[in-house]
């Protein structure tokens, strides 16, 4: 490889022992090598485009670059082992701040982008785990995880030095919930801290906005400063014994000048996040769902009319749920990222009319900018992981700007996608996704894997998942089903919600005559040789088709399913969840819980399954999967159980991912191809 190529391919994120291997089909090691775009900001003047990429699981490659939005010209800006995250533009254009390790703990610094050495901004006693600055740089908003009731951080650093002192070992609690994910929570919260920044010197000191909440604000993602620096938004959940069975998160504004934090959103009992304050000062704007105790509500957008103190909702027929949005360049429209129809889509709205226009909508997209007329943001499909695009405001002049991962890709073949539309439940439209085998020869047949999302309140659009990737089934040979059943997420709140109190019902029966439908229409796919396969919910939902569609399939792959409806209410964590879907605590409704309850239906079970968890799931505990799995045992049906130690409710370790891949294709070709 010449010198002027191996710099080209180091700009897009690629090393030049990746160029030289390359694979016919995509397996899990490609998969793990991939290069991931990530912190994609446009700068003020719209001249320079800043992003990372992480090289797929190599160490200290985690770098940031700087990409001519009128040349096209790419230099890496950065090459410390320690990796940069959470990148934002100076308000000059002229550098960016960052969070680093590099001097020991997490902590901000700044990098003119012209070149010169990255100083270090702030040096706290504690890790910064987040940070949003002010529009004039002068003040910081800081995230640390503290003792609630301390004043400072030495309280935090003695109560932490006591507790590693302690000879016990033990926890405690006084209410829920008690643990969360992956872990028990201890007596320590994140709360968000404001500090005076000063150029040229080094900040140490800080002050906590919420000394004494005993909870958690929602992250930096959603704080928000206003224009002139005194006030800041952010969205958290007041303090209370509620948080396991309520999702009221509110929106709090904090006054700087007099210490004062006022609930704008006291009067919903729903969820309320994602505070914005617009730049010219006139507005602040959030996402508020209508509908308390439910966490797949539509999210509409919601403005306050700073001045008038007016509220108002926006695009409120629109039927689609926001995921994120940020004032457009005039401060009279937003620009909102949402899932439509099997995509993630980009959308204007007009805060005037509630006019909504469609930017582009092909593909996952996220990691929006604004610059100007134009949109920059981060695009994945089926076919192709994340990629930096353009495009104009009128939804013209669509631009790829990155092709990070080329030279690893160049010799993989995927298979082909398309997405279809079938009569399901009610006679409604249903929308599913088939992706032939890789190495697809016409007037062959192949086994199907009949992929199942999680939610319910899911989708298993057109991304590039990597976790559930359906291109590694479809490079083992199989063709991929994936049926968006009543329930899912994207089209239409109505079709959301209707899978509430109806576990087993709508989804199992589009499950079935989205399968009738496209193996009648697609004839390379053989229906004789079939494999169910599902997580979380989907993994219910393997459960429960063993009991009602028990002769539908030659295996099944069960990740972290619920199996027991009563136990999984008493073990898990967030109870809104169940409260809401089934009406209530399960003491109270009864029968709504046991209507669905896998459990019950195990005189019917007879395909043989495989069953996989991660013990560190407390969302899903694993007794689930150990109840499926003695179930089978006893019923003599031939099964498997994989369980991974320090996994919790995904697998993110990439040596593991590639275990729970080897131990999925064994299974499937021990019934399927063998």
């Amino acid at each position: 490889m010449n010198k002027k190529a191996l710099l080209m391919s180091l700009a897009l994120g690629t090393s030049a022992s990746a160029l030289a291997n390359t694979s016919e089909v995509l397996t899990v090691d490609t998969l793990n090598s991939l290069n991931q775009v990530h912190n994609v900001a446009i700068s003020p003047n719209g001249q320079s485009l800043v992003y990372g990429i992480r090289k797929g699981q190599q160490k200290g490659s985690n770098h940031l670059y700087l990409r001519d939005i009128e040349s096209g010209a790419v230099s890496q800006l950065t090459s410390h082992s320690a990796s940069e995250s959470a990148v934002t533009w100076d308000k000059d254009g002229k550098g960016i701040y960052f969070l680093s390790s590099r001097s020991g703990t997490s902590q901000l610094w700044y990098l003119p982008v012209g070149g010169g050495e990255a100083r270090q901004v702030t040096d706290f006693p504690l890790a910064v785990e987040g940070y949003k600055l002010s529009h004039d740089g002068k003040k910081g908003a800081f995230a640390f995880t503290v003792k609630p009731g301390c004043a400072d951080f030495q309280c935090t650093l003695d109560a932490k030095a006591a507790d590693a002192a302690k000879k016990h070992n033990t926890r405690a609690y006084d209410n829920l919930m008690v643990r969360h994910w992956d872990e028990w929570l201890d007596e320590y919260n994140s709360h968000i801290f404001i500090a005076d920044l000063e150029q040229g010197k080094v900040t140490s000191k800080a002050k906590d906005i919420m000394v004494d909440w005993d909870t958690d604000f929602a992250g930096m993602g959603q704080v928000s400063f206003n224009v002139s620096g005194d006030k800041l938004a952010f969205s958290a959940k007041i303090p209370g014994v509620d948080h396991a069975w309520q999702t009221n998160w509110d929106i709090f504004e904090f006054d700087l000048n007099n210490d004062e934090i006022t609930n704008l959103t006291v009067d919903n009992k729903a969820w309320d996040a994602m505070p914005r304050y617009s730049a010219d000062g006139k507005f602040l704007a959030w996402k508020a769902m209508s509908t308390p105790v439910y966490e797949s509500d539509k999210f509409t957008l919601t403005v306050k009319e700073l001045r008038s103190g007016k509220v108002k909702k926006v695009a409120e027929l629109w039927d689609r749920s926001i995921a994120s949005f940020q004032f457009d360049t005039d401060n009279r429209s937003v620009i909102a990222v949402a899932q439509d129809v099997g995509q993630k889509s980009i959308f204007k709205i007009n805060l005037n009319f509630g006019e909504v226009t469609s930017l582009f909508n092909d593909g996952y997209a996220g990691n929006v900018s604004i610059s100007a007329d134009t949109v920059y943001f981060t695009r994945h499909n089926l076919a192709s992981p994340a990629d930096i695009y353009s495009i104009r405001k009128d939804g013209y002049g669509l631009k790829q700007l990155t092709e990070v991962n080329k030279d690893i890709l160049a010799n993989v073949t995927m298979g082909d996608f398309e997405q279809f539309t079938f009569k399901g439940w009610n006679n409604e439209d249903v929308h599913g996704y088939w992706v032939k085998p890789a190495n697809f020869k016409a007037g062959e047949t192949y086994p199907i894997a009949f992929l199942v999302h999680g939610g319910p309140q899911g989708s298993f659009g057109n991304m590039f998942h990597y976790r559930w990737n359906a291109q590694l089934w479809a490079a083992q040979g199989y063709g991929v089903v994936m049926i968006d059943f009543h329930g899912s997420t994207g089209y239409g709140q109505a079709f959301t919600d209707s899978i509430t109190g109806d576990w087993g019902g709508k989804p199992l029966e589009d499950l079935q005559k989205g399968m009738d439908y496209i193996v009648g229409k697609e004839a390379w796919l053989n229906r004789d040789k079939a494999c169910a396969l599902g997580a979380s919910y989907g993994g219910y939902m393997m459960n429960w088709i063993m009991g009602n569609w028990s002769d539908g399939f030659n295996c099944i792959v069960n990740h972290a399913g619920l199996f027991d409806m009563k136990s999984f209410y008493n073990v898990t964590e967030e109870l809104w969840f169940p409260e809401h879907d089934f009406g209530g605590p399960y003491w109270k409704n009864k029968e709504s819980y046991d209507k669905f309850d896998p459990s019950r239906f195990v005189d019917n079970w007879k395909m043989p399954m495989l069953v996989i968890q991660g013990q560190l799931d407390f969302r899903v505990p694993y007794g689930q999967s150990l109840g499926a799995f003695t179930t089978l045992q006893r019923k003599g049906i031939d099964s498997r159980l994989v369980m991974f130690p320090d996994e919790d409710h995904h697998i993110r370790n990439p040596d593991n991912l590639k275990e729970w891949y080897r131990e999925v294709f064994a299974w499937m070709e021990k019934y399927l191809k063998q």
